[in-house]
């Protein structure tokens, strides 16, 4: 199984890149199935039905949230949907809109995909790893191809995510942070893992956000409202993950890089 995976995409610059970027990636990579954090797709708060869509015409087989899927309220109108391929984190309350994991059919594999929130310096959701222990319970007797992206803060939990799964899933792809790191590896269990994707936006900026406003909160240690750039150069941050169909073993992982200093080359 060859899985593409990219990175939290902000705002309509980011939206821009992936489509812009994504015909070029397949080309390269060839891959049976694409995975996109959309979390910060709208203005950098939440999706639109219209964005999912866009994504969805684009070749994006799945869309995974985090900390602010239900930023923007148009998502009450389609989480629900039978046939979307949205995914909130799995360990939210029970009750709560929309479902965390999905099992998708491809040629004659299986490849399930689960969206998990940390709970250090976010909110205090239900445990995320005993979530994937549950999850896994029910997983693990369809599907040996597992892909999880851990939307979360801190370094130190998405290393322990990783390591409390190695074996268990064929990847951990950590979210949230938007700067990609450069750990990519294969854990001895046969897991790929990558602490943080990094994001697709504004390459000129701040975590996606203008730079302008970023300064002038540490700056002056004032409230400020955040604003995404609509133009300017830009960034799409992701990575390439090769899986074992018979195993769910991981074979590779390859960091995605894609800017003015680094284009895209097959």
């Amino acid at each position: 199984m060859k899985v593409l995976f990219v990175g939290d995409v902000v705002g309509s610059i980011g939206r821009d890149m992936l489509i812009e970027t994504l015909p070029e990636l397949k080309r390269k990579y060839r891959p049976q199935f694409t995975i996109v954090n959309g979390e910060n797709a709208a203005a950098g708060r939440g999706i639109t039905e219209k964005i999912y869509k866009e994504f969805m015409q684009a070749g994006v087989d799945v869309v995974t949230m985090g900390n602010h899927t239900w930023d923007n309220r148009d998502i009450f109108n389609f989480i629900d949907g039978e046939k979307v391929k949205l995914l909130r984190p799995a360990n939210f309350p029970a009750g709560t809109p929309g479902i965390g994991w999905k099992m998708i059919n491809i040629n004659q594999a299986k490849i399930a995909v689960v969206n998990v929130q940390g709970r250090v310096f976010l909110n205090d959701l239900d445990d995320p790893f005993r979530t994937m222990d549950y999850i896994l319970d029910e997983l693990s007797k369809e599907a040996k191809c597992i892909f999880v992206d851990f939307h979360a803060e801190v370094t130190s939990e998405k290393q322990a995510m990783g390591w409390y799964l190695d074996g268990r899933v064929s990847a951990v792809v950590g979210t949230h942070t938007h700067v990609q790191t450069n750990d990519a590896r294969i854990l001895p269990g046969g897991t790929a893992y990558l602490t943080d994707a990094g994001m697709t936006g504004a390459y000129d900026s701040i975590l996606g956000v203008s730079k302008s406003i970023i300064l002038e909160k540490f700056l002056t240690q004032l409230p400020v409202r955040h604003e995404i750039p609509n133009e300017g150069r830009k960034i799409l941050s992701g990575c390439y993950i090769e899986i074992d169909d018979a195993t769910g073993k991981a074979l590779s992982i390859e960091n995605i890089l894609v800017n003015e200093d680094r284009p895209l080359r097959s």
